[in-house]
């Protein structure tokens, strides 16, 4: 097999992927709960005379093909049409403002982030919500490759597994529990955010992104192994909207407006990942060098976290009840006691879907011809 060296990696934007960003627990990631309780001004697209004004989206991370349905609803004018005079798609990274600062000072009407990160925030204080998510699925899988396999979390038994420091130790650790085993049952390797242990033999596992580090091993001659948090019992959703409460009670018809540009957005990327990526590589990422190959595939890789029963039957971004209670224990599992009503709300997404049935219907036609991975 061939070796891969850290370089190899490293030097691609895909290869540097924050893990803490969006799985990350506690104070210093969500930018401190004094700034996040206090929510002071007013949110970036505040109404004017001219319409809902410029819209401010905090994006998770650098401006990569995961934010595909956001650059298709800049692009093809759905922002405007929803009344917003223009938006604002604010990047993200591992020094960046977080969705959930971002939106309690005023610097963003949404944010997009993850249960793992806003529930901690509201038990902090924030005034926060979740109204609906792009993933229904979180991207974080156990890495190996087919000369020591682990394809489930069983196999991780008497394996080393490498995992990267603060938040996602605390995930990890929630899988082990979630799972009915404990952390004798492995040997937790503190590692950096680089795949190459596993190619060289330092771990047999190593917690990545399905929709990332499988693709670059696979690009370099490896075959790789893997299998999802999300079907081993640690199931929370990723990519979520998140929003102010004021905003909720004041401004409801703002956010559903967005929330239609976000519907018709990301059924446009779902049906066309090779024009998502190009959208990530020539225009919204330019300055990243992003690879084509890469973005492309990564694009196919996250159809399958974005279509889902759920999403083709009843529209997508929405969350079953079940699904929900699924996050609430999984939450738990990594020692995040919240309830449902605190965390979620999904009156909003609901009501644009009663108002604008069509766009069901559009992104099940847009699912049934998508790319996904084992189409």
């Amino acid at each position: 097999m061939p070796r891969m060296s850290a370089r190899d990696l490293t030097s691609s934007p895909l290869g540097r992927r924050r893990f803490l960003q969006l799985g990350g627990l506690g104070a210093a990631a969500l930018g401190g709960g004094g700034l996040l309780a206090a929510c002071g001004g007013s949110p970036s697209g505040t109404s004017s005379s001219s319409g809902l004004g410029t819209l401010g989206i905090q994006l998770s991370w650098i401006k990569n093909i995961e934010f595909a349905g956001e650059y298709f609803a800049d692009a093809k004018g759905y922002y405007t049409q929803a009344g917003f005079s223009g938006v604002n798609l604010i990047a993200g990274g591992s020094a960046g403002t977080s969705a959930e600062a971002a939106v309690a000072t005023g610097k963003a009407l949404m944010g997009l982030s993850s249960p793992t990160l806003t529930a901690p925030a509201i038990l902090q204080g924030a005034q926060l919500k979740t109204i609906a998510s792009t993933y229904q699925k979180n991207p974080f899988c156990i890495l190996s490759i087919d000369s020591d396999p682990i394809p489930t979390v069983q196999a991780m038994k008497g394996k080393k597994i490498g995992v990267q420091s603060g938040g996602n130790t605390t995930i990890f650790k929630g899988l082990l529990k979630a799972n009915g085993m404990s952390e004798s049952d492995v040997t937790i390797v503190p590692v950096q955010y680089d795949p190459t242990v596993v190619t060289t033999g330092e771990v047999a596992g190593y917690m990545a992104y399905t929709t990332n580090e499988p693709i670059l091993l696979r690009k370099k001659g490896f075959k790789p192994v893997q299998f999802l948090f999300a079907d081993y019992n640690l199931p929370f959703v990723a990519e979520t909207m998140v929003v102010g409460q004021s905003s909720i009670d004041h401004d409801r018809a703002k956010l559903k407006a967005l929330l239609v540009a976000e519907i018709k957005g990301w059924t446009d990327a779902v049906a066309s990942p090779s024009q998502a990526a190009n959208h990530a590589v020539t225009d919204y990422g330019k300055d990243q060098n992003l690879s084509m190959d890469e973005q492309t595939a990564e694009a196919v890789a996250q159809n399958g976290l974005v279509v889902s029963p759920e999403a083709i039957k009843n529209g997508l971004f929405t969350l079953s009840d079940a699904l929900i209670a699924d996050n609430i224990k999984a939450l738990a599992n990594m020692g995040v006691d919240i309830t449902a009503d605190k965390l979620f709300d999904l009156s909003l997404l609901k009501e644009v879907y009663q108002e604008n049935p069509g766009l069901i219907s559009s992104f099940a036609a847009a699912a049934g011809s998508a790319t996904t991975p084992g189409k």
